[in-house]
């Protein structure tokens, strides 16, 4: 978490916490990201880690339903590929299986994360451990 907070740092940005429609939210104009409170650790760290891909990507909100997917894409697997390494994944698969909810408790992300790093795992986006 510590790191996801310094790279927040680096780049501006505010976090607050509040409620929404969502877990969390970017605004790109006042470069603030929100939380939801009473999250988990582990959803208050993937969600966080999601919001600072909108970041990193300079998305802005979309209203069309196909550019906004694909920046939620975007934001799962930069989040995905900042808080899960090849190793873990692999260890984690190995000591608990495929089962998505399963994976994502012994990595400490949400099942998003999860399928965004298995999408990337198949299209050979990130090294397979080996």
């Amino acid at each position: 978490m510590d790191d996801l907070l310094h790279l927040a740092e680096e780049q501006r940005l505010r976090i607050v916490e509040g409620p929404g429609r969502t877990r969390g939210g970017f605004d790109p104009l006042t470069r603030t990201i929100r939380l939801s409170p009473g999250m988990s650790a582990r959803t208050t760290r993937s969600v966080l880690a999601h919001e600072l891909g909108h970041a990193q990507f300079g998305h802005t909100p979309a209203r069309v339903p196909v550019i906004r997917a694909q920046q939620e894409r975007q934001a799962d697997e930069w989040a995905a590929c900042r808080l899960i390494t090849s190793r873990a994944y692999a260890e984690a698969e190995e000591l608990r299986g495929p089962h998505l909810a399963s994976l994502a408790f012994e990595l400490g992300v949400t099942i998003e994360l999860v399928t965004a790093y298995q999408q990337l795992l198949r299209q050979g986006a990130v090294p397979v451990a080996g």
